[in-house]
């Protein structure tokens, strides 16, 4: 199970944190984020226990991603927010031995999602 909360409105260029508690095993969490009228797509992962990172290129450097594995907790922490990061933003994860990907499709838990607007 997968919950989030951190969402909001936000003025251009302010920060927001994004909160993803899971509960199980995991060998990738992810945060996607769905715009309006445009596919899901991946923002950033993380492996839990190695804590290989991955960022997209477009949060790059304002978004990062980090865990706290003591809570099972997982973070998005977004600086610098623009207009078009406006979007319902999901965390995702995958059944022990899946791996990370960038399709959606791959992930087997997901969240209710937490709105980002920043206007």
């Amino acid at each position: 199970q997968l919950v989030e909360s951190g969402g909001g409105s936000v003025q251009p260029g302010g920060s927001l944190r994004l909160t993803c508690i899971f509960s199980g095993s995991t060998d990738c969490i992810a945060w996607f984020r769905q715009r309006p009228g445009m596919d899901r797509e991946r923002v950033a992962r993380i492996v839990p226990d190695g804590g290989s990172i991955s960022v997209a290129e477009f949060a790059r450097p304002r978004f990062t991603i980090t865990q706290d594995n003591a809570k099972n907790t997982v973070y998005l922490q977004m600086n610098g927010v623009k207009p078009e990061d406006t979007a319902m933003y999901y965390c995702a994860a995958v059944r022990p031995g899946g791996f990370c990907s960038t399709k959606p499709a791959v992930y087997d838990y997901w969240g209710q999602g937490t709105q980002v607007t920043v206007s």
